[in-house]
């Protein structure tokens, strides 16, 4: 099993956070402790950058609409960036895919 590593990057408008490893139940919890972290600064966007992610199950994907409904609620846009064939597959399994603005 591949440990989680979270890490976020920037700019004058946005935060990108960059998964790497499994998204999973174990790990959810510390991508949750992330969003809230990021979604209480002064910015437009959140930018998850899932180009790294190898695996990632239901309670990865709950925290993915987690942050949507966070970001919604607080004004902010939430965007899903180089998700894998795995993870769209997850996100279709749950009838999701179209829930989230994707950026290849």
């Amino acid at each position: 099993m591949m440990q989680l590593s979270i890490n976020s990057r920037e700019a004058e408008n946005y935060t990108v956070i960059d998964l790497q490893g499994e998204v999973n139940l174990k790990s959810s919890p510390d991508i949750s402790e992330k969003f809230l972290t990021i979604f209480s600064k002064n910015i437009q966007e959140v930018i998850v950058d899932l180009s790294c992610v190898t695996f990632m199950d239901f309670s990865g994907i709950a925290t993915l609409v987690e942050g949507l409904k966070w970001s919604n609620k607080m004004g902010k846009s939430f965007v899903l960036k180089s998700a894998s064939s795995d993870v769209m597959n997850s996100l279709a399994l749950s009838k999701l895919e179209t829930a989230f603005k994707m950026i290849p």
